[in-house]
C-alpha cells in the first residue's frame, strides 16, 4: 500500500512514520510522515470533492484549519495533530464553544476565495428522495436554498470528529468537503453529534440549540430548520448506503416538534412544509 504514496514521499522529501489507512465512506488514503522532523498527514484525494477540499485547506492558510504544508490535485499533506484532546469525547459546555470559534474561523473574509460549488449540490440526495418521510425535511430545505443570507465558503462537514486538537495552535478543522452557501449550514450538523446516546439525552437538543445560536451569532430559528434539513439530508444518505438512519430520524423527529410548535423564535411554518414525524 505504501507504493500509492510513493511518488509524494520522494517529491516532498517524507518519511513515513505510521501505517497507512483508509477513511471511512470516502476512501482516502492517509499516511502518517515526518518532513524534516515535523509531524504531518499525507492524504490521496479519492474524488474530486477530495481535491476540492484540499484547495480549500490551502486557502484557509492554517486560520481555522489544519496548516497545508503542500499540496497538488491528488495529494495533500497537512500538520499532524499532536495535542490529547477529543472533542468527541468532550462535554457539550466545552465541545460546543469550541466548534463554533473554529467554523467562525473558516468563515472570516479572505481574499481570491476558489470557486466552490452551491450548497444545493450537497442536498441533491434529499431533494430527489422519493422516501415519504423525507418529504418534509427537503420542503424545508428548498426555502432556504432558494433564499440563501450570509453566503461563505463552507467546510461541509463539521462534527466532533473532524475538528482536531493541534496542541499549541488550538483547535482546527480536517476534511473539508467544500461548497457556497449560508454560513448557518456548517453549524447544522453539530447536534447530530457526536453519537446517538448523546443526541437521545433529554433537553440537550433545545439547550444545545439556544448555545450554538448565542455562540455563533445565528437566529434560532434558522439554525433549526437548518438542522431539520441537514438531519433529512444525512437520513437520505443512509438509507441509500443501507446503514440504519435512526440518529438522524430522532433529530428530525426533535426539530420538526419544535418548528410545528412554532419554531424557536420564529413564526409557524407554512401549512404543508411540515409532515408527520419519522419514528424514532
Amino acid at each position: 500500500m505504501l507504493s500509492a504514496f510513493q511518488p509524494w514521499l520522494v517529491r516532498w522529501g517524507l518519511e513515513p512514520d505510521g501505517d497507512p489507512a483508509v477513511t471511512p465512506y470516502a476512501g482516502s488514503r492517509l499516511l502518517p510522515v515526518r518532513q524534516g522532523g515535523v509531524a504531518a498527514m499525507l492524504k490521496l484525494a479519492s474524488s474530486a470533492d477530495e481535491r476540492r477540499g484540499a484547495r480549500l485547506m490551502a486557502w484557509w492558510a492554517g486560520q481555522g484549519a489544519a496548516p497545508v504544508l503542500a499540496h497538488d490535485d491528488d495529494a495533500l499533506l497537512m500538520l499532524r495533530a499532536g495535542g490529547d484532546g477529543d472533542l468527541r469525547q468532550a462535554a457539550d459546555a466545552a465541545a460546543f464553544p469550541r466548534l463554533c470559534e473554529v467554523v467562525a474561523a473558516l468563515h472570516r473574509p479572505r481574499p481570491d476565495p476558489p470557486p466552490m460549488p452551491p450548497l444545493s449540490r450537497l442536498f441533491r440526495a434529499l431533494l430527489d428522495s422519493g422516501e415519504p418521510r423525507l418529504a418534509a425535511p427537503a420542503a424545508v430545505a428548498r426555502i432556504l436554498l432558494d433564499d440563501p443570507r450570509d453566503q461563505v465558503l463552507l467546510h461541509g462537514d463539521i462534527h466532533h470528529g473532524n475538528v482536531l486538537d493541534f496542541a499549541a495552535r488550538g483547535w482546527l478543522a480536517i476534511d473539508p468537503w467544500g461548497y457556497a452557501g449560508e454560513r448557518a449550514y456548517d453549524y447544522a450538523n453539530i447536534l447530530r453529534n457526536p453519537d446517538f446516546d448523546r443526541v437521545r439525552t433529554p433537553g440537550r437538543f433545545d439547550r444545545g440549540l439556544s448555545e450554538i445560536s448565542r455562540l455563533a451569532a445565528l437566529d434560532p430559528d434558522r439554525l433549526l430548520r437548518w438542522t431539520y434539513a441537514h438531519a433529512g439530508l444525512a437520513a437520505a444518505w443512509e438509507l441509500m448506503d443501507g446503514h440504519d438512519p435512526a440518529r438522524s430520524w430522532t433529530v428530525m423527529a426533535l426539530a420538526e416538534a419544535r418548528l410545528q410548535s412554532g419554531g424557536a423564535g420564529g413564526a409557524r411554518p407554512a401549512r404543508g412544509v411540515m409532515g408527520a414525524p419519522p419514528p424514532n
